[in-house]
């Protein structure tokens, strides 16, 4: 009989990017409550992940506003050169974040593996328009009046992503959200959140500032997207 189990761990090169902990404030934790990942190709469990309570998610936000306020002071080509880090480590990770995809959400290889390529393309680009966040002029109403705009981060941004694309659709709203100087608060689906875990363990390597980028993992996702909707501290 073949053995069904998913040894997730012994098939990665670098098996620390399998992470079941969330990721607040710069900091690993853990909560009284975890939830079941299962491989959706054998039904076996690959990892038992932190389920934070909807407190916990309010804490992780109060974190990210806070250091917003240091982030939105750098410059765009110094955010420019760590999302150009993340990018770099995502594609050295490329097989890895691919088969932990493939383990958890179902796809094959080859297309795990170049939805981490797609994923990481927001991160590149959007890392690039950080240099080039311009204001503008736009002509008065009147001759005496000049009209001018000034273009800067609104804050905390928050997102719930789908399982279907579970790094693209990270990368997509956290890209361009960092490249603006906001922070960013990302809960994943409970069916796939070890992708989006592995981008905080990358993030972290390149140097993203504690409480800039947040993942945080619940089994809840109405409660969880309460306090998105309802917490004065999210803008976006």
């Amino acid at each position: 009989m073949l053995d069904q189990t998913t040894d997730l761990k012994n098939l990665l090169k670098d098996p620390t990017l399998l992470e079941s902990r969330a990721y607040v404030d710069g900091a690993w934790i853990t909560g009284d409550k975890t939830f079941s990942v299962t491989n959706p190709a054998r039904g076996d469990v690959i990892a038992e992940v932190c389920d934070l309570s909807r407190e916990q998610v309010a804490k992780a936000i109060d974190a990210a506003y806070t250091a917003q306020k240091e982030w939105a002071t750098w410059t765009g080509k110094e955010r420019a050169a760590v999302l150009r880090k993340w990018f770099d480590l995502m594609m050295e990770n490329q097989n890895d974040l691919g088969i932990i995809m493939t383990a958890e959400q179902g796809k094959p290889l080859a297309e795990a593996k170049g939805e981490i390529a797609y994923a990481a393309g927001f991160i590149e680009f959007f890392g690039e328009e950080a240099k080039r966040i311009y204001g503008e002029t736009i002509p008065g109403h009147q001759r005496d009046k000049r009209i001018m705009v000034m273009k800067q981060p609104i804050g905390v941004a928050a997102s719930i992503t789908p399982w279907n694309f579970p790094s693209a659709m990270i990368t997509r709203k956290a890209g361009p959200a960092l490249a603006a100087g906001c922070a960013f608060v990302a809960r994943p689906a409970k069916e796939t959140p070890l992708s989006a875990i592995a981008l905080a363990v990358l993030a972290e390597r390149a140097g993203v500032p504690a409480g800039v980028f947040n993942v945080v993992t619940s089994s809840s996702s109405s409660d969880i997207g309460k306090e998105f909707c309802e917490n004065p501290k999210v803008r976006k």
